[in-house]
C-alpha cells in the first residue's frame, strides 16, 4: 500500500473533487467510510449532494476560519492523502478502510489517538483499490498540525498495516536513494526525443567519472572534456573548493540557461566532499620494474573482488559499506573497456547496482583502496582483447552481487535487495555473451581422455561436494585444458585446485566448473614455482602431514589406520 500526500489552499475544490461523478470517470460510488467524529455529513449518501457538501467544506473549515481571524491560519491550509492498495490485493471493506486511515492521521499527527483537539479530516472512497483523506491543518486549540516527515510516519505505519491485513508488502526504502525526476523533468526528456532526463543521464556520467579518476582534479578535467556536458567549480572566499555543479548543453530553462544540478542533487554520495573521501582512499598501482612483470590489474581487480563475500561475511559494517561503493565503481568503469556489444547490459547493470551501494551505514572507504586501485589501473591499460579477462571479473562480480544480496537482505534493506537482484539479471546476460568464444576456444584444446581421468580424480579429493555437478557442467571440458595447461606451464594442478576452492565457496556458483576454469586461469598466469620452491613446498607439506597425525596406541595400529588430515576450506 502506498500514500500519496499533497497540500492546498482550496478546501472546497478538493470535497468537489473527490465527490465528483461527471468528470472523474473511475469515482463510481463516492462516500464517506470516516471521519474526526463519526457524524460528519456525507454527500455521497444525500438526497442533495451539493447542499451537503457545502456543509461539510464548512465543518472542515471550522477551525480555519477561526485562526484566520486571529492571523493564524496557515496559507497551505489544506491536507491531502490518498492511500492505495496494490492490485494484487483483497478488496477491502469500507470498515477496513475507515481503520486504516484513522491509523494513518493518527501517525502523522494530523489527529493523534486521544487528542481532543485533533484536526477535522474526512476519508472519501470512490473506486474499490483506495480512499482519500482530506483534512485541514488548524486544530481545536487553533493551532497548526505538527504533522513534519508525515510521508514517512505513514509510510511506516502502512508497512504495519500490510502485516496485520496480509497485504502485499511494498519495497521500501531508507531515504538515501538518488533523487527522482520530477514530471517536469520527464516530460521536457520526452519532447526533445530524448531517452533519459537530463538529471539521470548526468548522474551516470558522473558516476563514470569518479570510477575513472584518481583525485580530484583529474574527476574535474575528466568531466570538462565530455562532449555536451557543462562543468562549474565553486569557490568558497577563501579560494578552495566547495563544490562543482553540471548540466547537459541540450537542457536549458525558458531563457537558454543551462539546468544546473549540483552532485548533491544527482545522488547523496556525489557530492564534492564525498567524492573527494573516495577518492583519497585509492591504491597507487605499482610503477614497473626491471626484471619483474608488472602486476595485471584485471587480474589485481577480479582477486579483491572475490574477496568481497568474505568482507561482508564479516560485523564491520562500515568496512562492508566501503566494499559495496568500490564495487560500485567498478561496475561504472566497465562500459569504458568492455566490447561494444556488452555495453547496454553492462550500463544497465551499472546503473541498478548503484541503489544498492548506498545506506544508513556510513562507509570507511580505506578498506577498500585495493580495488579501488585496480580499477583505475584497469581504465589506463589498453582494453584487453581476450575475452577471457572480461569473462574472469564478471564471473566474480556475479557472486559478489549475489553476497550483496544477502547481506542487505539481513539488514532489511529492501530496495538495496531488489536492485542487486536488478543487477543480477544484467550481469549474467553480459556474462554468458562474453564467456562463450573463450569458453569453447579452451573446450577446443581439451587434453587426451587419460589427463582427463586424472583431473577427475583430483576434482573428487579437493571439492568432493562439488565434484560430481562440476563434472556434468557444459565449461568441464575447458577446466581440463585450463589445469592440462597449468601444469604443463609447471604449476601443480592440485594445489592450483585447492587454492582455487578456498578462494571462495562454491555453494552460490551456478556452473562452478566456470567459476574453477577462470581461476585457475588466473592463478596459473602468475610464473610457476621453481623446482626448488615446490620441493620445499611438498617438504613443508609433509612436515604438516606428520605433525598433525595422531599417535594410535601400538596395540591398535595394524587394526586401526592413522587417520589422514582433512583439508580444511574457508567459506
Amino acid at each position: 500500500m502506498i500514500a500519496k500526500i499533497s497540500s492546498g489552499k482550496e478546501t472546497a475544490g478538493l470535497i468537489r473533487y473527490l465527490f465528483d461523478t461527471k468528470k472523474a470517470k473511475d469515482h463510481t460510488d463516492p462516500h464517506l467510510v470516516a471521519s474526526w467524529d463519526g457524524f460528519a455529513p456525507d454527500p455521497g449518501r444525500s438526497d442533495d449532494p451539493d447542499a451537503t457538501r457545502k456543509i461539510l467544506v464548512a465543518d472542515l473549515d471550522l477551525h480555519v476560519k477561526q485562526a484566520r481571524r486571529l492571523g493564524r491560519a496557515p496559507e497551505q491550509h489544506v491536507w491531502h492523502c490518498s492511500l492505495r492498495a496494490a492490485p494484487e490485493d483483497r478488496i477491502l471493506s469500507d470498515e477496513e478502510w475507515a481503520d486504516i486511515a484513522r491509523r494513518v492521521v493518527a501517525a502523522t499527527g494530523i489527529a493523534p489517538d486521544g487528542d481532543p483537539d485533533g484536526c477535522r479530516w474526512v476519508a472519501v472512497r470512490h473506486a474499490s483499490d483506495h480512499i482519500h483523506i482530506a483534512a485541514t491543518k488548524v486544530r481545536a486549540d487553533l493551532r497548526t498540525a505538527r504533522h513534519w516527515n508525515d510521508y514517512h510516519t505513514a509510510d511506516r505505519e502502512l508497512a504495519a498495516i500490510e502485516k496485520e491485513y496480509g497485504m502485499l508488502q511494498v519495497v521500501r526504502g531508507d531515504r538515501t536513494a538518488a533523487k527522482r525526476p520530477t514530471r517536469a523533468e520527464q516530460e521536457k526528456a520526452r519532447r526533445a526525443g530524448q531517452d533519459k532526463p537530463a538529471r539521470e543521464r548526468l548522474r551516470t556520467t558522473v558516476r563514470t567519472a569518479v570510477a575513472a579518476a584518481s583525485s580530484m582534479e583529474e574527476f574535474v578535467h575528466l568531466l570538462s572534456h565530455i562532449d555536451d556536458v557543462l562543468v562549474e567549480v565553486v569557490y568558497f572566499p577563501s579560494g578552495d573548493v566547495r563544490g562543482y555543479k553540471v548540466a547537459a548543453e541540450d537542457t536549458t530553462t525558458a531563457g537558454k540557461e543551462p539546468v544546473w544540478f549540483s552532485g548533491s542533487e544527482l545522488a547523496p554520495d556525489l557530492s564534492f566532499p564525498k567524492i573527494r573521501k573516495r577518492l583519497e582512499n585509492i591504491d597507487p598501482q605499482p610503477a614497473g620494474q626491471p626484471g619483474r612483470r608488472r602486476p595485471n590489474p584485471w587480474h589485481q581487480a577480479t582477486a579483491a573482488a572475490e574477496r568481497i563475500p568474505h568482507h561482508l561475511d564479516q560485523t564491520d559494517d562500515e568496512a562492508s559499506q566501503a566494499h559495496l561503493g568500490a564495487f560500485g565503481e567498478a561496475l561504472d568503469a566497465l562500459p569504458l573497456l568492455a566490447p561494444q556489444a556488452l555495453r547496454p547490459q553492462l550500463r544497465e547493470a551499472a546503473t541498478a547496482f548503484e541503489r544498492a551501494t548506498r545506506s544508513r551505514i556510513q562507509a570507511e572507504h580505506q578498506h577498500a583502496r585495493a580495488l579501488r586501485g585496480a580499477v583505475r589501473a584497469m581504465v589506463r591499460e589498453p582494453t584487453p582483447k581476450d575475452g577471457a579477462i572480461l569473462s574472469m571479473f564478471l564471473d566474480a562480480a556475479i557472486l559478489v552481487v549475489i553476497a550483496v544480496a544477502r547481506w542487505h537482505q539481513l539488514r532489511h534493506h529492501d530496495q538495496q535487495v531488489a536492485a542487486a537482484q536488478q543487477t543480477l539479471l544484467h550481469l549474467q546476460a553480459a556474462y554468458d555473451q562474453a564467456a562463450t568464444a573463450p569458453l569453447a576456444a579452451l573446450a577446443q584444446r581439451q587434453p587426451p581422455q587419460q589427463t582427463v581421468d586424472r583431473h577427475i580424480r583430483r576434482l573428487r579429493q579437493v571439492v568432493p561436494e562439488h565434484a560430481e555437478q562440476i563434472i556434468e557442467d557444459p565449461a568441464f571440458a575447458a577446466l581440463t585444458t585450463a589445469l592440462a595447461e597449468a601444469e604443463t606451464a609447471g604449476h601443480d594442478p592440485e594445489r592450483l585446485l585447492t587454492h582455487a576452492a578456498d578462494q571462495r565457496a562454491l555453494d552460490d556458483a551456478r556452473r562452478p566448473a566456470r567459476v574453477l576454469t577462470w581461476r585457475i586461469q588466473r592463478l596459473s598466469a602468475r610464473p610457476a614455482p621453481s623446482a626448488q620452491a615446490r620441493a620445499a613446498q611438498a617438504q613443508a607439506a609433509q612436515a604438516r602431514s606428520t605433525t598433525q597425525r595422531p599417535t594410535a596406541p601400538a596395540h591398535l595400529a595394524p587394526a586401526v589406520p592413522a587417520p589422514q588430515p582433512q583439508r580444511t576450506r574457508r567459506r
